[in-house]
């Protein structure tokens, strides 16, 4: 029951420090010229440092989609399910929750044990006593900063796999370009875009708190710090599937 009650309470922990990061959006955006420069850096680290991974995944993905759908699909002259194919695939399925998984490994780890190494060096201590709000001055751009990088390298992965799986076709079925992306974008419907985009929301979300309340919560000790990060990840992959999971339930249920 103990361990049951401590589960809840942390619970109730990570929601009120969600609440309080969302109020605090309001004044960063007002007056938070100061840690502008943070979100700035955290979009570039997040998105701009992991394009090259996600361009590598992107085309793996995209080519693992031909390699054994298209001749598949040939042999029962159905090739023009490859669009509805990559399309959820790529962009509706993989794309956020692969995306996600990349920036946990990257991000999620670097902020929680970058906050966890200012609550050992008193920091965050020093941050209060001039009347620095540390939530505004820390957690509120990293979590805009990851929550806008996760978006845009969705985008940037969608892009990519489908150009790429476009260039992998090539190999097995000369395909001209027009008729490959017209196909394409025949078969991209608004309710994709947006259940991509929501599931970007919500991924940014849980990373960026899961990452920032394991920073705060070590105490004294330097060994801390590592288990801090090990802890953000492991939460923010649980957290990530599991909603990924609800709002794909969510979304086949109102579409049918």
């Amino acid at each position: 029951m103990s361990g049951l009650t401590l589960k809840i309470q942390l619970l109730f922990y990570n929601l009120g420090f969600f609440a309080k990061t969302l109020r605090g959006v309001g004044s960063f955006i007002k007056r938070g010229q100061a840690s502008r420069r943070v979100l700035v850096m955290q979009i570039f680290f997040t998105f701009v440092q992991a394009m090259g991974i996600s361009s590598l995944l992107a085309l793996g993905i995209g080519a693992a989609v031909i390699v054994f759908g298209l001749p598949n699909l040939a042999r029962i002259s159905q090739e023009q399910l490859l669009y509805p194919l990559l399309i959820t695939i790529i962009t509706r399925e993989l794309g956020p929750l692969l995306t996600a998984f990349i920036i946990i490994a990257r991000s999620a780890t670097a902020i929680a044990t970058e906050i966890a190494g200012m609550v050992i060096s008193h920091e965050i201590e020093a941050y209060v006593s001039v009347g620095v709000d540390p939530i505004e001055y820390l957690a509120v751009p990293r979590f805009l900063g990851v929550t806008i990088s996760l978006i845009l390298l969705n985008i940037y992965f969608s892009v990519f796999g489908l150009a790429g799986s476009f260039a992998v076709s090539q190999f097995f079925n000369t395909i001209p370009a027009g008729y490959y992306f017209s196909n394409l974008l025949q078969n991209l419907a608004l309710r994709d875009i947006s259940i991509s985009v929501v599931k970007c929301i919500a991924f940014g979300m849980i990373i960026s708190i899961m990452a920032v309340t394991e920073g705060l919560a070590v105490e004294r000790a330097s060994t801390e710090v590592p288990v801090a990060g090990l802890r953000a990840v492991g939460k923010s992959f649980a957290g990530c599937i599991v909603v990924d999971i609800i709002l794909s339930v969510m979304y086949y249920t109102v579409t049918g």
